[in-house]
C-alpha cells in the first residue's frame, strides 16, 4: 500500500499507537519488552510513532524518546499536550489535567521536548480542548511553538468539525485525532469530510474498537481492576453480551476476505479515504505484526457495505464514554 501524508510527512499507512505500553488497560508490559516493540515497529517499516504526555504521566514519552532516539531523522514523532498529570492537592499526588490556558500549552510543550529527548515534535495534538479557554487561544499558543521550532505541525484530538475549522482559521490543522473503527462511526458525521476538505489527515485510534474488533475479548470480568474498559459503558456486562451478537458476523465476513477480524477492522479503515490513518496499539510483538498485515488487504466495495450494515450505529450498546469523559469530548454524536 502507498506511503500516505500528514502535512509535510510522508508516512507508513498504519502507524503504532504507544499509550498500551505504559497506560490505560491494567498492568504496562516490562520496561525491556516496550522497547523491543517499538524496535520491531521499526524494523518493519513504521514510521508514526504516537504518545502523548499523560500516557504513564510522562513514562510513555520517556520509553519512547529514549529508545527510538537514536533513529529520529527515521520516524514522524507525535506528541499531545493540554491534558496531563499535575500534582493535586495537599499531598501533591498527581492526576489528570485538562489545562489548555497558552501557559500550560507552553509548559507541557517543553517538558514533552525534554522527556522524548528532542528539540522538535514533528506532531503536536492538543489532547483535549478546555472548554473554559477558546480554541484560538489554545491553537495561537501552538502557533508559536511552531514558530520557535518546537513544533512542526498541530492537530486535534477528539474535536468537532466546527471546532476543527475554527482551529484552523487560525493555523493550518495538519491532523485530527478521534476513535474510529466499524462499531465507531462519530466521525463520519462531520469531521472526515471537514479534515479532507481542509487537506488535514485523520488519525483513527482505537482502530480495532479496544480489543472488541479481534473477537477475543468474550468476557469483560477479566479486564483488570484498573482497565479503563471497566468505566466505559459499552464494556459494561450487559452491553457487552448484546454486542457480542455482532461477532460471528463479523468473523465470518474476516475469513471471506482472508483476513483476521483485526485486519478487516484496519483495512475497512485504510479504504474510508486516503487521508485515514490507523494507529493500533498493542503490548504484543505478534498482533504488532499482524496488524501491519492489514496494509494487504482490499475489501471490495460491497465487503465495506456489508460492514457498513453490520455495524451501523443504531445496533451498537452503550456510549463509548462514560458521562463526565463525554463532557470533556467536542465530537458530534449518534444519540450516544
Amino acid at each position: 500500500m502507498s506511503p500516505r501524508r500528514i502535512g509535510p510527512f510522508e508516512i507508513s499507512p498504519i502507524g503504532l499507537g504507544c499509550m498500551n505500553l505504559s497506560h490505560a488497560y491494567g498492568t504496562p508490559p516490562p520496561v525491556a519488552e516496550g522497547e523491543a516493540l517499538l524496535l520491531d515497529a521499526l524494523d518493519q517499516g513504521v514510521t508514526l510513532f504516537d504518545t502523548a504526555a499523560l500516557y504513564g504521566f510522562g513514562a510513555n514519552e520517556t520509553l519512547v524518546g529514549r529508545v527510538l532516539k537514536a533513529h529520529r531523522h527515521r520516524i514522524v514523532l507525535a506528541s499531545k499536550g493540554g491534558m496531563t498529570g499535575q500534582p493535586v492537592g495537599p499531598g501533591g499526588a498527581l492526576q489528570r489535567v485538562i489545562d489548555g490556558r497558552p501557559e500550560a500549552i507552553r509548559r507541557d510543550c517543553d517538558d514533552s521536548l525534554r522527556r522524548l529527548g528532542t528539540d522538535h515534535i514533528d506532531l503536536y495534538y492538543l489532547h483535549r480542548w478546555d472548554k473554559q479557554v477558546p480554541i484560538e487561544d489554545s491553537v495561537g499558543a501552538m502557533a508559536r511553538l511552531v514558530e520557535a521550532g518546537k513544533v512542526r505541525t498541530i492537530g486535534l484530538s477528539e474535536v468537532s468539525a466546527a471546532t476543527l475549522r475554527r482551529a484552523h482559521a487560525v493555523h493550518p490543522i495538519a491532523a485530527l485525532q478521534t476513535e474510529y473503527s466499524p462499531w465507531t462511526r462519530n466521525p463520519e458525521i462531520a469531521v472526515l469530510q471537514a479534515c479532507r476538505e481542509i487537506g488535514a489527515a485523520f488519525v483513527a485510534f482505537s482502530p480495532v474498537a479496544r480489543a472488541f474488533l479481534t473477537g477475543t475479548l468474550d468476557d469483560v470480568s477479566d479486564l483488570g481492576p484498573k482497565d479503563i474498559r471497566r468505566s466505559m459503558p459499552r464494556f459494561e456486562p450487559a452491553n457487552h453480551a448484546e454486542n457480542l451478537s455482532l461477532l460471528p458476523a463479523w468473523k465470518a465476513l474476516a475469513a471471506e476476505a482472508g483476513c483476521t477480524p483485526a485486519q478487516l477492522s484496519l483495512a475497512w479503515l485504510l479504504a474510508r479515504g486516503e487521508h485515514v490513518i490507523p494507529i493500533p496499539g498493542t503490548t504484543s510483538r505478534v498482533h504488532l505484526k499482524e496488524n501491519l498485515g492489514a496494509a494487504t488487504v482490499s475489501p471490495s466495495a460491497d465487503l465495506v457495505a456489508r460492514i457498513d450494515a453490520l455495524f451501523d450505529p443504531a445496533r451498537i450498546a452503550g456510549n463509548r464514554y462514560g458521562a463526565q469523559s463525554q463532557v470533556e469530548v467536542d465530537t458530534e454524536q449518534f444519540g450516544g
